[in-house]
């Protein structure tokens, strides 16, 4: 037996000495992609893709140097390529109507529940929550979870199922219900695969959502998940616009993480609405994607994004800030900062409109003085996730919605 385990013991040691001959490679090594050729080319096919990213300039990247008028073409320039890359179906001439299947008493508002039919075969369902104190038409807001979230822990309540409760009574969370105690209107709506509109999940995964499937499905058949998702969204507010009590003039849209990715699409194809919440950080799409680039330990480099972010041509048409930028001279506040480069670019959006103080920015508490923030003009490849949220200001634990922020700035511009 002890011969036997002697044995053993070579022969792992000689199997670890083989295998590190085999790889003979460390991860820091790998970066940065290089071609390792003289004429630069790549037989690595991610080096290829890699380098056709590189060379894309978005076809509606916001120029500082616009006139005015200059500055309204390309703003209608950004509305048809979001109509495009969007790619929304017909609109079905549906004759059912939402209808409101529940409505119950709170301490300080009415809670309704409503559901509507956007597609063949679809039923969707949104909370309203009206203030008690409601006495005329008035502003409302139509609220947008992140992952993971759902349009019960934005109004407060518990989760269709015990194992969907996100933390419903935590005013970090219940964005739609601290608007409400606000005296404002609050419409919260769940995101695709997510909430109510899981599959699987309230018997097991809980929270941990599907999206990737379901975002797969949509890829195949020429959609995807941003596109549905907004799709959605764009009904329950032609509804908000419908309702004798709201003021359709005063429509504001909230989205928190994941929601800022409808809210700028609702936005660009909807002038009407009056204003945005857009709490998460900043940033350009198209770089992260080239930067984070770090391979981990068993040579896997990593996507920003899972499939539920992939819209086909999206970075061939923009980046996160034009959008935001394309909607002034709209108010909109961006609460959880980015670079202040890109902060730059929406501050001289609103100063071509004629509106510079319609906008609103704030960075993370830890990133609030302008000296511990990095100044960074261009980021360097080779960064691993946390890398990259510690070079663009990016605080993630401190990560959640800030009404400290929103609701005071909500009534200074709605305080008519």
């Amino acid at each position: 037996m002890k011969k036997r385990n002697i044995m053993i013991g070579l022969l792992l040691c000689w199997y670890i000495l083989v295998a590190a001959q085999v790889t003979g490679w460390s991860p820091d090594e790998h970066k940065v992609i290089r071609s390792g050729r003289d004429d630069g080319r790549f037989l690595s096919s991610y080096g290829v893709v890699h380098t056709m990213l590189s060379d894309i300039e978005p076809e509606c990247a916001f120029r500082p140097d616009m006139s005015k008028r200059e500055f309204s073409k390309w703003q209608k320039k950004v509305r048809k390529s979001m109509q495009e890359i969007m790619n929304f179906p017909k609109r079905q001439d549906n004759s059912s109507v939402p209808k409101c299947i529940h409505t119950v008493q709170r301490d300080g508002y009415q809670l309704e529940k409503w559901e509507y039919y956007p597609l063949s075969g679809c039923v969707s369902t949104f909370l309203v929550l009206i203030p008690d104190s409601l006495v005329k038409p008035s502003p409302a807001i139509l609220c947008i979870p992140g992952s993971g979230g759902s349009k019960e822990g934005l109004a407060g309540e518990p989760g269709i199922t015990a194992k969907f409760d996100d933390d419903y009574r935590n005013p970090k969370v219940t964005m739609a219900l601290n608007f409400a105690k606000a005296g404002y209107i609050a419409v919260a709506v769940d995101n695709p695969a997510a909430g109510e509109a899981a599959d699987l999940e309230r018997y097991v995964r809980g929270r941990n959502y599907n999206y990737d499937l379901f975002s797969r499905f949509l890829l195949e058949m020429g959609w995807s998940y941003l596109g549905y998702t907004a799709y959605l969204d764009m009904q329950v507010l032609e509804w908000m616009k419908s309702r004798p009590y709201i003021r359709k003039d005063r429509i504001v849209v909230s989205g928190f993480s994941l929601g800022t990715e409808p809210l700028m699409v609702l936005g660009v194809l909807d002038p009407s609405i009056y204003a945005f919440v857009y709490n998460d950080f900043l940033c350009q799409t198209q770089e992260r994607a080239l930067v984070m680039t770090a391979p981990d330990k068993n040579g896997t480099r990593i996507f920003p994004n899972s499939i539920r972010h992939l819209i086909p041509n999206f970075w061939r048409k923009f980046n996160f800030p034009d959008i935001v930028a394309s909607l002034a001279p709209r108010p909109v506040i961006l609460t959880e900062g980015g670079l202040d480069r890109d902060f730059n670019i929406i501050r001289k959006a609103y100063e071509i409109s004629g509106y510079p103080s319609n906008v609103e920015m704030y960075h993370y508490p830890k990133f609030a003085d302008p000296q511990k923030r990095k100044k960074i003009d261009k980021l360097p490849e080779g960064l691993s996730r946390d890398e990259y949220f510690n070079r663009v200001n990016v605080d993630a634990p401190d990560h959640y919605f800030k009404s400290e922020l929103v609701i005071p700035w909500l009534k200074k511009h709605l305080k008519e």
